[in-house]
């Protein structure tokens, strides 16, 4: 299948104001592009990329003074298969994790481990382990959540999230880390595209998607505790250790989010 994804958003800035930018597809994803995630700028303006620290590809531009549109527009090919499902997969000794795992096992910016471990492990410590533990904080932090786009917060840490049982999808995944990480599995938070693909269409203003993954056995597998179903269609844009790590737009001034829209379709056969 193809899928058409991209976004616009405008900003009125009152200055110069220098952004980094996390707003295209991530690498892995590159062979699959049949149209780039080409960013444009309105007016143009030079455009550095670089990766991050964690593999993700960023920009750095200087919005001028006045309104500012940043777009793309972009066609990708995926396979139309769900998120894997691996019941078998079995969770790694921490003595055994590659290297490159360790820091997913560790406190971050909105993952407080310390003030989650002792709930962690009441909860989910006599159940199973492996995928089946992943799962099983999945179904919890589902329940646990009310989503709603009126409570969202960018400052919600997991602590936060799991006393005020609200939220929307970064804190789930937010929550869902901090507990996989107490039980000793790597956990890392992504964001990217997720359109309502092949399911009945959600009454909701389409927005960018945060979801998890979880190192089991030898490879990290999707998790989405907010759905908590596999899906269609994702298009991974960045991975880190918590949403601080995959900011959309880190700006550097006084600046004002006037639009922001965000698409994610199939397209289908003409």
């Amino acid at each position: 299948m193809q899928l058409r994804v991209g976004f616009e958003m405008v900003y009125d800035c009152p200055a110069p104001t220098p952004m980094i930018l996390a707003l295209n597809i991530h690498h892995s994803r590159a062979p699959d592009l049949v149209r780039p995630d080409l960013l444009v700028t309105s007016p143009a303006v030079p455009i550095t990329a670089y990766h991050d620290l964690f593999g993700n590809w960023c920009s750095r531009i200087v919005a001028p003074p006045g309104r500012f549109v940043l777009s793309t527009d972009a066609l990708v090919n995926d396979s139309g298969l769900p998120d894997i499902v691996a019941p078998w997969a079995i969770q790694t000794p921490v003595e055994l994790l590659p290297e490159s795992t360790l820091v997913y096992l560790l406190g971050s910016r909105y993952c407080e481990t310390d003030q989650l471990s002792e709930t962690a492990w009441q909860l989910f410590g006599h159940g199973p382990t492996g995928w089946a533990r992943v799962q099983a904080i999945c179904d919890f932090v589902h329940q646990h959540i009310e989503f709603g786009y009126h409570h969202a917060r960018r400052t919600r840490t997991a602590w936060e999230a799991y006393n005020e049982g609200q939220g929307v999808c970064r804190d789930y995944a937010h929550l869902a880390i901090t507990f996989c990480r107490c039980m000793n599995i790597p956990a890392r938070y992504c964001t990217g595209y997720l359109g309502d693909i092949r399911i009945p269409p959600i009454p909701c203003p389409m927005d960018f998607a945060g979801w998890f993954e979880a190192y089991l056995g030898d490879q990290w597998y999707t998790f989405d505790a907010r759905n908590n179903t596999p899906r269609i269609g994702r298009v991974l844009m960045a991975r880190g250790r918590d949403a601080c790590d995959v900011a959309l737009a880190s700006t550097f001034g006084l600046n004002t989010l006037s639009k922001f829209t965000v698409w994610a379709d199939e397209v289908r056969p003409q």
